[in-house]
C-alpha cells in the first residue's frame, strides 16, 4: 500500500508517495514519468508521518532554511542507487556535469548516469535537477527545463 500526500509549491503541485518504509515517490504532478513504477499500486490520499515530513523537507527547501531528514525507501538497481547516493552528495548552489559525474563514479558512459539520473524517483530529495550537460546546459530533467532553471536560481540565493 502507498500513500500519497500534495504539496503546493511554487512550481506547481508536488505529488508525494510513501509505504511504511519511507518517501519512495516525489514527482511534480503532470511532469514526464511522474508515478513510474507506482501505476499498478493500490494508493490512499492519506499523509503519514512519512509524507508529512517530506512536506516540511519541502517546505524548508522552498524557504531556504534548514532540511529536515526525510527517511527515504528507494528501490533501484545496484548501479541506480549508486547515482542517487552521488546526486544527494552535490551541495546545493553547485552543479556537475553528466561526465564528472560519471567519472567520479568510475563509469565510461554519461548516458548510462543520465539513465539513471532519469529514473530517479524522488527529485529534490535526490537533487538531478544540479546535473547539467557538458557544455554546461540545461538538459534531461523531467519535471521540465523551466522549473530546473528556477531550482538552480533559487539555491544560488541560499
Amino acid at each position: 500500500m502507498l500513500y500519497q500526500d500534495l504539496y503546493d509549491s511554487p512550481l506547481g503541485a508536488i505529488r508525494i508517495l510513501a509505504n511504511e518504509q519511507g518517501v519512495c515517490g516525489l514527482y511534480f504532478v503532470g511532469q514526464k514519468y511522474d508515478c513510474r513504477g507506482f501505476e499498478v499500486m493500490a494508493v490512499a490520499n492519506q499523509s503519514t508521518s512519512h509524507t508529512k515530513l517530506a512536506c516540511d523537507w519541502l517546505e524548508a527547501y522552498f524557504a531556504g532554511a534548514a532540511l529536515p531528514e526525510v527517511t527515504l525507501a528507494l528501490t533501484g538497481t545496484d548501479f541506480q542507487m549508486k547515482v542517487w547516493r552521488a546526486l544527494q552528495d552535490i551541495p546545493s548552489g553547485q552543479t556537475v556535469t553528466y561526465g564528472q559525474l560519471a567519472k567520479l563514479l568510475d563509469c565510461k558512459s554519461a548516458q548510462a548516469i543520465g539513465g539513471a539520473i532519469g529514473k530517479n524517483p524522488v527529485s529534490l530529495i535526490v537533487p538531478c535537477h544540479r546535473v547539467l550537460g557538458a557544455d554546461g546546459g540545461l538538459t534531461g530533467y523531467a519535471g521540465g527545463v523551466e522549473r530546473k532553471a528556477w531550482l538552480l536560481k533559487h539555491e544560488e540565493r541560499g
